[in-house]
Protein backbone atom coordinates (compact mmCIF):
# COMPACT_ATOMS: atom_id res chain seq x y z
CA UNK A 1 0.00 0.00 0.00
CA UNK A 2 1.27 3.49 -0.70
CA UNK A 3 1.74 6.19 1.43
CA UNK A 4 -0.97 8.05 0.17
CA UNK A 5 -3.48 5.48 0.65
CA UNK A 6 -2.15 4.91 4.28
CA UNK A 7 -2.23 9.14 4.61
CA UNK A 8 -6.03 8.56 3.14
CA UNK A 9 -6.63 5.71 5.32
CA UNK A 10 -5.56 7.61 8.65
CA UNK A 11 -7.24 10.55 8.04
CA UNK A 12 -10.85 8.55 7.53
CA UNK A 13 -9.97 6.66 11.06
CA UNK A 14 -9.54 9.83 12.63
CA UNK A 15 -12.23 12.15 10.98
CA UNK A 16 -14.47 8.99 11.43
CA UNK A 17 -13.43 8.63 15.61
CA UNK A 18 -13.64 12.26 16.07
CA UNK A 19 -17.24 12.42 14.38
CA UNK A 20 -18.72 9.69 16.54
CA UNK A 21 -17.24 11.78 19.45
CA UNK A 22 -18.93 14.43 18.20
CA UNK A 23 -22.22 12.96 17.65
CA UNK A 24 -22.32 10.30 20.10
CA UNK A 25 -25.15 9.42 22.32
CA UNK A 26 -24.01 11.52 25.42
CA UNK A 27 -24.71 9.53 28.81
CA UNK A 28 -27.80 8.37 30.76
CA UNK A 29 -28.03 10.49 33.89
CA UNK A 30 -29.45 8.94 37.02
CA UNK A 31 -30.40 11.18 39.68
CA UNK A 32 -30.97 9.61 42.92
CA UNK A 33 -32.34 11.98 45.91
CA UNK A 34 -32.50 10.90 49.56
CA UNK A 35 -35.03 12.45 52.04
CA UNK A 36 -33.12 13.54 55.48
CA UNK A 37 -30.09 11.74 55.25
CA UNK A 38 -28.03 12.74 57.49
CA UNK A 39 -24.22 13.62 57.06
CA UNK A 40 -23.34 10.76 59.55
CA UNK A 41 -25.71 8.08 58.04
CA UNK A 42 -24.10 6.44 55.28
CA UNK A 43 -21.55 3.59 55.79
CA UNK A 44 -18.41 5.38 53.71
CA UNK A 45 -18.70 8.18 57.07
CA UNK A 46 -20.23 5.85 59.70
CA UNK A 47 -18.80 2.24 59.43
CA UNK A 48 -21.52 1.62 62.35
CA UNK A 49 -24.44 2.25 59.19
CA UNK A 50 -24.79 -0.78 56.94
CA UNK A 51 -25.02 0.82 53.08
CA UNK A 52 -22.45 -1.34 51.14
CA UNK A 53 -24.02 -0.71 48.02
CA UNK A 54 -23.70 3.00 48.18
CA UNK A 55 -20.66 2.72 49.58
CA UNK A 56 -18.75 0.94 46.34
CA UNK A 57 -20.68 3.21 44.20
CA UNK A 58 -18.79 6.11 46.34
CA UNK A 59 -15.60 4.80 46.36
CA UNK A 60 -15.40 4.01 42.87
CA UNK A 61 -16.42 7.54 42.20
CA UNK A 62 -15.91 10.60 43.33
CA UNK A 63 -17.30 11.44 47.08
CA UNK A 64 -18.48 15.39 47.63
CA UNK A 65 -17.37 16.87 50.94
CA UNK A 66 -18.48 20.32 50.29
CA UNK A 67 -21.86 19.61 48.18
CA UNK A 68 -24.80 22.27 50.44
CA UNK A 69 -28.12 21.75 49.67
CA UNK A 70 -30.99 23.79 51.43
CA UNK A 71 -32.35 23.08 54.79
CA UNK A 72 -35.57 21.86 53.59
CA UNK A 73 -37.34 19.37 51.00
CA UNK A 74 -39.29 22.12 49.05
CA UNK A 75 -36.28 24.47 49.02
CA UNK A 76 -33.71 21.97 47.80
CA UNK A 77 -36.16 20.34 45.37
CA UNK A 78 -36.47 23.52 43.58
CA UNK A 79 -32.85 24.40 43.78
CA UNK A 80 -32.31 21.22 41.83
CA UNK A 81 -35.70 21.28 39.37
CA UNK A 82 -34.80 25.65 38.42
CA UNK A 83 -31.26 25.89 38.77
CA UNK A 84 -31.97 28.81 40.78
CA UNK A 85 -31.59 30.09 44.67
CA UNK A 86 -35.57 29.13 46.53
CA UNK A 87 -35.65 32.75 47.54
CA UNK A 88 -35.61 34.09 43.94
CA UNK A 89 -39.12 31.76 43.78
CA UNK A 90 -40.53 32.63 47.61
CA UNK A 91 -40.24 29.05 48.04
CA UNK A 92 -37.55 29.65 50.71
CA UNK A 93 -39.32 29.25 53.64
CA UNK A 94 -40.54 25.74 55.11
CA UNK A 95 -42.10 23.26 52.95
CA UNK A 96 -45.53 23.17 50.65
CA UNK A 97 -48.04 21.67 52.99
CA UNK A 98 -50.48 19.96 50.59
CA UNK A 99 -53.03 22.21 51.35
CA UNK A 100 -51.48 25.31 49.98
CA UNK A 101 -52.35 27.04 46.79
CA UNK A 102 -48.81 27.47 45.42
CA UNK A 103 -45.82 25.76 43.52
CA UNK A 104 -42.59 26.50 41.44
CA UNK A 105 -43.63 29.07 39.30
CA UNK A 106 -44.67 28.68 36.14
CA UNK A 107 -42.16 30.84 34.63
CA UNK A 108 -39.44 28.71 35.41
CA UNK A 109 -38.24 25.87 32.79
CA UNK A 110 -37.51 22.98 35.11
CA UNK A 111 -34.92 20.57 34.62
CA UNK A 112 -36.94 17.83 33.04
CA UNK A 113 -38.07 19.57 30.25
CA UNK A 114 -34.53 21.07 29.52
CA UNK A 115 -33.40 17.53 28.99
CA UNK A 116 -36.15 16.37 27.14
CA UNK A 117 -35.50 19.03 24.68
CA UNK A 118 -31.99 17.78 24.29
CA UNK A 119 -33.65 14.65 23.58
CA UNK A 120 -33.74 12.72 26.67
CA UNK A 121 -36.57 10.20 27.75
CA UNK A 122 -37.39 11.75 31.12
CA UNK A 123 -39.05 9.68 34.12
CA UNK A 124 -39.42 10.68 37.87
CA UNK A 125 -39.73 8.00 40.65
CA UNK A 126 -40.23 9.58 44.08
CA UNK A 127 -41.73 12.87 46.25
CA UNK A 128 -42.42 15.65 44.06
CA UNK A 129 -43.30 18.24 47.14
CA UNK A 130 -43.03 21.59 44.04
CA UNK A 131 -46.81 22.13 44.38
CA UNK A 132 -49.54 20.52 43.08
CA UNK A 133 -52.79 22.23 43.22
CA UNK A 134 -52.77 22.82 39.43
CA UNK A 135 -52.03 19.95 37.17
CA UNK A 136 -49.90 22.04 35.73
CA UNK A 137 -47.51 22.22 38.56
CA UNK A 138 -47.20 18.64 38.60
CA UNK A 139 -44.66 16.66 37.19
CA UNK A 140 -46.15 15.20 33.87
CA UNK A 141 -46.80 19.05 33.17
CA UNK A 142 -43.20 20.04 33.84
CA UNK A 143 -40.91 18.14 31.28
CA UNK A 144 -41.27 14.57 32.40
CA UNK A 145 -42.51 11.70 30.31
CA UNK A 146 -43.93 9.28 33.29
CA UNK A 147 -43.99 9.86 37.01
CA UNK A 148 -44.59 7.36 39.68
CA UNK A 149 -44.61 8.66 43.16
CA UNK A 150 -46.76 10.91 45.33
CA UNK A 151 -47.29 14.76 45.34
CA UNK A 152 -46.89 15.90 49.21
CA UNK A 153 -44.20 15.89 51.85
CA UNK A 154 -44.44 12.75 53.69
CA UNK A 155 -46.85 9.66 53.72
CA UNK A 156 -47.34 6.33 55.22
CA UNK A 157 -44.53 4.01 53.58
CA UNK A 158 -46.81 1.60 53.41
CA UNK A 159 -50.65 2.91 53.16
CA UNK A 160 -48.92 5.89 51.14
CA UNK A 161 -51.85 8.06 53.16
CA UNK A 162 -50.72 11.46 53.81
CA UNK A 163 -52.22 12.79 56.80
CA UNK A 164 -53.50 10.36 60.29
CA UNK A 165 -56.50 8.21 59.72
CA UNK A 166 -59.27 9.65 61.33
CA UNK A 167 -57.62 13.04 61.00
CA UNK A 168 -60.17 15.56 58.87
CA UNK A 169 -57.48 15.72 56.53
CA UNK A 170 -56.07 12.42 54.97
CA UNK A 171 -55.89 10.80 51.92
CA UNK A 172 -54.21 8.47 49.65
CA UNK A 173 -51.00 10.07 47.71
CA UNK A 174 -50.05 7.79 45.30
CA UNK A 175 -49.76 8.73 41.22
CA UNK A 176 -48.78 6.20 38.21
CA UNK A 177 -48.77 9.86 35.78
CA UNK A 178 -51.95 11.23 35.94
CA UNK A 179 -53.57 7.43 37.24
CA UNK A 180 -54.15 6.89 41.33
CA UNK A 181 -52.13 3.91 42.56
CA UNK A 182 -54.39 1.61 44.51
CA UNK A 183 -52.03 -1.68 43.93
CA UNK A 184 -49.23 -1.03 46.29
CA UNK A 185 -50.95 -0.69 49.63
CA UNK A 186 -48.96 -2.84 52.30
CA UNK A 187 -45.63 -2.40 50.05
CA UNK A 188 -42.97 -0.74 51.50
CA UNK A 189 -42.43 2.72 49.36
CA UNK A 190 -38.20 1.77 48.63
CA UNK A 191 -39.79 -1.95 46.99
CA UNK A 192 -42.61 0.07 44.95
CA UNK A 193 -39.53 3.04 43.24
CA UNK A 194 -36.80 0.12 42.80
CA UNK A 195 -39.34 -2.04 41.24
CA UNK A 196 -40.60 0.75 39.02
CA UNK A 197 -37.09 1.91 38.06
CA UNK A 198 -35.79 -1.74 36.90
CA UNK A 199 -39.05 -1.78 34.62
CA UNK A 200 -38.16 1.50 32.89
CA UNK A 201 -34.20 0.54 32.65
CA UNK A 202 -35.21 -3.24 31.24
CA UNK A 203 -37.52 -1.88 28.30
CA UNK A 204 -35.11 1.85 27.71
CA UNK A 205 -34.55 1.88 24.00
CA UNK A 206 -30.61 2.65 24.38
CA UNK A 207 -30.37 4.49 21.13
CA UNK A 208 -32.03 7.75 23.13
CA UNK A 209 -30.11 9.23 26.30
CA UNK A 210 -32.38 9.10 30.03
CA UNK A 211 -32.93 11.10 32.21
CA UNK A 212 -34.10 9.24 35.63
CA UNK A 213 -35.05 11.41 38.79
CA UNK A 214 -35.23 8.97 41.88
CA UNK A 215 -36.23 11.00 45.15
CA UNK A 216 -36.77 8.46 47.47
CA UNK A 217 -39.15 9.12 50.23
CA UNK A 218 -36.61 7.69 52.62
CA UNK A 219 -35.48 8.24 55.08
CA UNK A 220 -37.92 10.83 55.98
CA UNK A 221 -40.38 10.72 58.63
CA UNK A 222 -42.53 8.71 59.31
CA UNK A 223 -40.01 6.38 60.74
CA UNK A 224 -40.99 2.76 59.55
CA UNK A 225 -38.89 0.19 58.47
CA UNK A 226 -39.66 -3.72 57.94
CA UNK A 227 -38.59 -5.39 60.84
CA UNK A 228 -35.78 -7.47 58.74
CA UNK A 229 -33.82 -4.02 58.29
CA UNK A 230 -34.61 -3.39 61.86
CA UNK A 231 -33.25 -6.02 63.64
CA UNK A 232 -29.29 -5.52 61.80
CA UNK A 233 -29.55 -2.73 64.21
CA UNK A 234 -30.49 -4.49 67.92
CA UNK A 235 -26.95 -3.35 69.18
CA UNK A 236 -28.83 0.26 68.96
CA UNK A 237 -30.91 1.02 72.04
CA UNK A 238 -32.43 3.96 70.87
CA UNK A 239 -35.62 2.76 68.65
CA UNK A 240 -35.52 5.68 66.56
CA UNK A 241 -32.24 5.76 65.74
CA UNK A 242 -32.52 1.60 64.98
CA UNK A 243 -35.58 1.98 63.26
CA UNK A 244 -34.00 4.91 60.96
CA UNK A 245 -31.00 2.70 60.67
CA UNK A 246 -32.52 0.28 59.02
CA UNK A 247 -34.38 2.58 56.78
CA UNK A 248 -30.92 3.65 55.10
CA UNK A 249 -30.42 -0.03 54.70
CA UNK A 250 -33.57 -0.54 53.41
CA UNK A 251 -32.73 2.52 51.17
CA UNK A 252 -29.06 0.82 50.25
CA UNK A 253 -30.66 -2.08 49.18
CA UNK A 254 -32.76 -0.45 46.50
CA UNK A 255 -29.83 1.36 45.48
CA UNK A 256 -28.06 -1.94 44.85
CA UNK A 257 -30.69 -3.39 42.93
CA UNK A 258 -30.85 -0.47 40.63
CA UNK A 259 -27.30 -0.34 39.86
CA UNK A 260 -27.90 -4.49 39.32
CA UNK A 261 -30.60 -3.78 36.91
CA UNK A 262 -27.98 -1.10 35.02
CA UNK A 263 -25.18 -3.80 34.93
CA UNK A 264 -28.06 -7.02 33.49
CA UNK A 265 -29.20 -4.26 30.43
CA UNK A 266 -25.86 -3.07 29.36
CA UNK A 267 -26.23 0.38 31.03
CA UNK A 268 -23.95 0.81 33.99
CA UNK A 269 -20.97 2.25 31.63
CA UNK A 270 -23.10 4.75 30.22
CA UNK A 271 -25.04 6.15 33.05
CA UNK A 272 -23.77 9.34 34.92
CA UNK A 273 -25.13 8.83 38.55
CA UNK A 274 -25.63 11.42 41.24
CA UNK A 275 -26.63 10.88 44.74
CA UNK A 276 -27.38 13.37 47.29
CA UNK A 277 -29.17 14.24 50.08
CA UNK A 278 -32.13 17.01 50.42
CA UNK A 279 -31.03 18.25 53.74
CA UNK A 280 -29.39 17.25 56.80
CA UNK A 281 -30.63 14.87 59.29
CA UNK A 282 -33.52 15.94 61.51
CA UNK A 283 -31.39 14.99 64.92
CA UNK A 284 -34.67 14.39 66.83
CA UNK A 285 -36.10 11.46 64.61
CA UNK A 286 -33.27 9.05 64.52
CA UNK A 287 -30.67 10.65 62.11
CA UNK A 288 -27.48 11.93 63.17
CA UNK A 289 -24.87 14.85 61.07
CA UNK A 290 -22.10 14.15 63.68
CA UNK A 291 -19.73 15.75 63.93
CA UNK A 292 -21.36 18.91 62.38
CA UNK A 293 -23.16 21.45 64.23
CA UNK A 294 -27.00 21.90 63.85
CA UNK A 295 -29.68 19.30 61.97
CA UNK A 296 -32.78 19.56 59.28
CA UNK A 297 -34.29 22.91 59.03
CA UNK A 298 -31.35 24.77 59.82
CA UNK A 299 -28.68 27.08 58.08
CA UNK A 300 -25.78 25.07 59.94
CA UNK A 301 -23.85 22.57 58.66
CA UNK A 302 -25.26 19.32 59.98
CA UNK A 303 -28.58 21.29 58.36
CA UNK A 304 -26.84 21.95 54.72
CA UNK A 305 -24.02 20.19 53.92
CA UNK A 306 -25.03 16.97 52.14
CA UNK A 307 -23.87 13.50 51.71
CA UNK A 308 -23.35 12.81 48.41
CA UNK A 309 -21.31 11.04 45.74
CA UNK A 310 -21.05 10.86 41.56
CA UNK A 311 -20.52 7.44 39.84
CA UNK A 312 -19.56 6.89 36.14
CA UNK A 313 -16.99 5.28 33.81
CA UNK A 314 -16.73 8.93 32.02
CA UNK A 315 -15.72 10.43 35.10
CA UNK A 316 -11.78 11.42 34.46
CA UNK A 317 -10.47 11.16 38.12
CA UNK A 318 -12.09 8.88 40.84
CA UNK A 319 -11.74 6.99 43.66
CA UNK A 320 -11.01 10.40 45.76
CA UNK A 321 -12.68 12.70 48.19
CA UNK A 322 -13.64 15.85 46.30
CA UNK A 323 -13.53 18.99 48.66
CA UNK A 324 -14.51 21.77 45.82
CA UNK A 325 -17.87 24.09 46.83
CA UNK A 326 -20.94 22.83 45.25
CA UNK A 327 -24.04 23.94 45.66
CA UNK A 328 -27.53 22.28 44.85
CA UNK A 329 -28.43 24.74 42.14
CA UNK A 330 -25.03 23.75 40.19
CA UNK A 331 -27.16 20.20 39.31
CA UNK A 332 -28.99 21.58 36.51
CA UNK A 333 -26.60 23.00 34.30
CA UNK A 334 -24.20 20.80 34.64
CA UNK A 335 -26.67 17.70 33.64
CA UNK A 336 -27.70 19.93 30.89
CA UNK A 337 -23.72 20.58 30.11
CA UNK A 338 -23.27 17.05 30.06
CA UNK A 339 -26.20 16.40 27.59
CA UNK A 340 -24.93 18.77 25.29
CA UNK A 341 -27.03 22.81 26.15
CA UNK A 342 -26.14 25.59 27.48
CA UNK A 343 -28.02 27.04 30.51
CA UNK A 344 -29.44 30.70 31.18
CA UNK A 345 -26.74 33.41 31.90
CA UNK A 346 -28.42 35.03 34.62
CA UNK A 347 -29.08 31.28 36.98
CA UNK A 348 -27.53 30.92 40.02
CA UNK A 349 -26.27 27.69 39.47
CA UNK A 350 -22.87 27.14 37.25
CA UNK A 351 -21.77 23.93 35.54
CA UNK A 352 -19.59 21.68 37.46
CA UNK A 353 -19.01 18.94 35.21
CA UNK A 354 -14.93 20.04 35.41
CA UNK A 355 -14.93 19.75 39.15
CA UNK A 356 -16.48 16.71 39.52
CA UNK A 357 -15.23 14.69 36.56
CA UNK A 358 -11.53 15.93 36.82
CA UNK A 359 -10.91 17.09 40.30
CA UNK A 360 -10.49 20.74 38.87
CA UNK A 361 -11.62 23.46 41.34
CA UNK A 362 -14.88 24.92 41.63
CA UNK A 363 -16.59 27.39 39.36
CA UNK A 364 -17.68 29.16 42.20
CA UNK A 365 -16.04 30.82 45.47
CA UNK A 366 -19.48 31.53 47.31
CA UNK A 367 -23.16 30.84 47.86
CA UNK A 368 -26.35 31.22 49.86
CA UNK A 369 -27.60 29.32 52.20
CA UNK A 370 -30.77 31.04 52.49
CA UNK A 371 -32.56 33.95 52.84
CA UNK A 372 -35.69 33.61 55.04
CA UNK A 373 -37.75 36.80 55.19
CA UNK A 374 -39.97 34.82 57.74
CA UNK A 375 -37.74 33.00 59.90
CA UNK A 376 -35.71 36.47 59.65
CA UNK A 377 -32.26 35.12 59.06
CA UNK A 378 -29.70 34.32 56.21
CA UNK A 379 -26.54 33.11 55.68
CA UNK A 380 -23.89 32.97 52.68
CA UNK A 381 -20.40 31.73 52.51
CA UNK A 382 -17.81 33.43 50.63
CA UNK A 383 -14.50 31.33 50.44
CA UNK A 384 -13.84 29.57 53.52
CA UNK A 385 -15.86 32.60 55.61
CA UNK A 386 -19.70 31.32 56.56
CA UNK A 387 -22.27 34.34 58.18
CA UNK A 388 -25.44 33.67 60.12
CA UNK A 389 -27.53 36.63 60.52
CA UNK A 390 -30.49 36.41 62.88
CA UNK A 391 -31.74 32.64 63.19
CA UNK A 392 -30.37 29.79 61.92
CA UNK A 393 -33.48 27.59 62.59
CA UNK A 394 -34.20 25.34 66.14
CA UNK A 395 -31.51 23.02 65.95
CA UNK A 396 -28.49 25.21 66.80
CA UNK A 397 -26.44 22.18 69.06
CA UNK A 398 -24.07 19.14 68.35
CA UNK A 399 -25.53 16.31 68.43
CA UNK A 400 -23.69 12.38 68.94
CA UNK A 401 -24.89 9.23 67.78
CA UNK A 402 -25.35 7.34 70.48
CA UNK A 403 -22.24 6.03 72.74
CA UNK A 404 -20.94 9.33 72.02
CA UNK A 405 -20.68 11.65 75.15
CA UNK A 406 -21.43 15.64 74.24
CA UNK A 407 -19.00 18.02 75.76
CA UNK A 408 -20.70 20.50 73.96
CA UNK A 409 -23.39 23.06 74.98
CA UNK A 410 -26.83 23.13 73.36
CA UNK A 411 -27.23 26.81 72.60
CA UNK A 412 -30.93 25.68 70.79
CA UNK A 413 -33.17 27.26 73.92
CA UNK A 414 -31.35 30.96 73.61
CA UNK A 415 -33.96 33.17 72.31
CA UNK A 416 -31.70 35.40 70.21
CA UNK A 417 -28.43 34.66 67.32
CA UNK A 418 -27.50 38.04 66.38
CA UNK A 419 -24.52 37.12 63.58
CA UNK A 420 -21.55 34.51 64.13
CA UNK A 421 -18.84 34.22 62.03
CA UNK A 422 -16.74 30.91 61.46
CA UNK A 423 -13.81 30.07 59.42
CA UNK A 424 -14.96 26.25 57.82
CA UNK A 425 -11.42 25.52 56.81
CA UNK A 426 -10.24 25.54 60.40
CA UNK A 427 -13.28 25.14 62.43
CA UNK A 428 -15.63 22.99 59.66
CA UNK A 429 -17.94 21.80 62.94
CA UNK A 430 -18.35 25.84 63.86
CA UNK A 431 -17.32 25.86 67.70
CA UNK A 432 -15.65 29.24 67.13
CA UNK A 433 -17.38 32.58 66.34
CA UNK A 434 -14.81 35.13 64.99
CA UNK A 435 -17.72 37.93 64.45
CA UNK A 436 -16.27 40.37 67.23
CA UNK A 437 -12.47 39.47 66.13
CA UNK A 438 -13.39 39.88 62.53
CA UNK A 439 -15.48 42.87 62.23
CA UNK A 440 -14.83 43.53 58.98
CA UNK A 441 -14.92 40.35 57.39
CA UNK A 442 -18.64 40.59 58.90
CA UNK A 443 -20.05 43.53 57.31
CA UNK A 444 -18.56 42.85 53.77
CA UNK A 445 -20.33 39.41 54.18
CA UNK A 446 -23.79 41.28 55.18
CA UNK A 447 -23.14 43.62 51.99
CA UNK A 448 -22.89 40.05 50.00
CA UNK A 449 -26.04 38.78 51.55
CA UNK A 450 -27.70 42.79 50.87
CA UNK A 451 -27.24 42.08 47.49
CA UNK A 452 -28.68 39.10 47.15
CA UNK A 453 -31.75 40.36 48.89
CA UNK A 454 -32.22 42.99 46.18
CA UNK A 455 -33.42 39.70 44.32
CA UNK A 456 -35.92 37.99 47.02
CA UNK A 457 -39.27 37.32 46.06
CA UNK A 458 -41.08 37.07 48.92
CA UNK A 459 -41.89 33.69 50.85
CA UNK A 460 -44.51 32.39 49.63
CA UNK A 461 -46.48 31.18 53.22
CA UNK A 462 -50.64 31.34 51.94
CA UNK A 463 -53.40 30.53 53.80
CA UNK A 464 -54.89 26.63 54.19
CA UNK A 465 -57.41 25.96 51.17
CA UNK A 466 -60.39 24.61 52.81
CA UNK A 467 -60.85 22.57 48.96
CA UNK A 468 -57.66 20.67 49.21
CA UNK A 469 -59.15 18.08 51.45
CA UNK A 470 -59.50 14.89 49.91
CA UNK A 471 -62.81 14.44 51.21
CA UNK A 472 -63.77 16.22 48.43
CA UNK A 473 -61.72 14.36 46.47
CA UNK A 474 -62.55 10.76 46.47
CA UNK A 475 -60.24 10.27 49.57
CA UNK A 476 -56.80 11.21 47.15
CA UNK A 477 -54.65 14.15 47.40
CA UNK A 478 -55.65 15.78 43.87
CA UNK A 479 -54.87 18.80 41.63
CA UNK A 480 -57.51 21.19 40.77
CA UNK A 481 -58.71 23.25 43.59
CA UNK A 482 -56.77 26.28 42.70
Amino acid sequence: MSRRCHLDLFLLTFFTLCCHKCHGKPPNILFIVADDLGWNDVGFRNPAIKTPNIDKLAYEGVILNQSYVQPWCTPSRTAFMTGYYPFRSGLQHGVIHGTEPCGVPLKYTLLPQKMKDLGYETHMIGKWHLGFCRWEYTPTYRGFDTFYGYYNGAEDYYTHVQGKLGHHVHGLDFRDNKAVVTDQNGTYSSFSYYKRAVQIISKHNSSMPMFMYLPFQSVHAPIEVPKVYEDMYLNIKNASRRIYSGMVTALDDAVGNITEALKDYGLINDTLMVFTTDNGGPSHLGANNWPLRGAKTTTWEGGTRGSGFVHGSMLKKKGYVNNELIHAVDWLPTFVAVAGGKSESDMDGVNQWRTVSEGQPSARTEFVYNIDDVLNGSAIRVGDFKLLHGNPGRWSGWYPPPGIENVHRDPSGEAHFSEMLFNLADDPNEYNDLSKAMPQMVEKLKAKISMYKKGMTPALNPDPEPKANPKYWGGVWSPGWC
